[in-house]
């Protein structure tokens, strides 16, 4: 039952991470934005750099690029809250039952990957080579943000026992 109820306390609190984040972006929409379009931009990149022509420079693509982060945060949350919901609603069922009620915080886990994994990462830091920016390099936030979800990820992936 322990595991069980720190299952569905760790997918809660992932869903208010996600969610809060989703939010913020949203409510302070202008401060993450800069990030965004300077990347995208890669205005702060190297200057000789021959990667540069990858640069996008219409600002409706920069925002399009927001929306599409803000609402992958979004779905993360709203994955891993359904997920805890599901569990909570199956805490004690057959372990069956609350194993596939897990599938739904697993894949919040795997939306939070995409997002600052595959996002941040790999198109933002090799892509658009935010690594290269001495201000906007978001990749050790990001990798704060997909360490602890692949952590998660792992732990909810532990095969359910019946309960006594």
């Amino acid at each position: 039952m322990t595991l069980r109820l720190a299952k569905i306390f760790m997918s809660f609190a992932f869903a208010a991470f996600a969610l809060l984040v989703a939010f913020d972006n949203v409510i302070d929409y202008e401060t993450n934005f800069a990030f965004v379009r300077h990347v995208l931009s890669m205005d702060t990149t190297f200057e000789a750099g021959a990667l540069r022509g990858r640069a996008i420079l219409n600002p409706s693509w920069w925002h399009a690029g927001y929306a599409l982060i803000i609402a992958g945060e979004a779905l993360t949350g709203m994955l891993f809250l359904a997920g805890a919901i599901r569990m909570l609603a199956a805490l004690r069922a057959p372990a069956a039952r609350f194993e596939a009620a897990k599938s739904w915080a697993i894949l919040g886990a795997m939306a939070g990957f995409g997002v600052w994994f595959v996002g941040f990462m790999i198109v933002g830091g090799e892509w658009f080579q935010m690594w290269q920016s001495p201000q906007w390099n978001g990749q050790t936030a990001a990798f704060r943000f997909y360490t602890p979800l692949m952590l998660g990820l792992v732990f909810l992936a532990m095969p359910e026992r019946e309960l006594p």
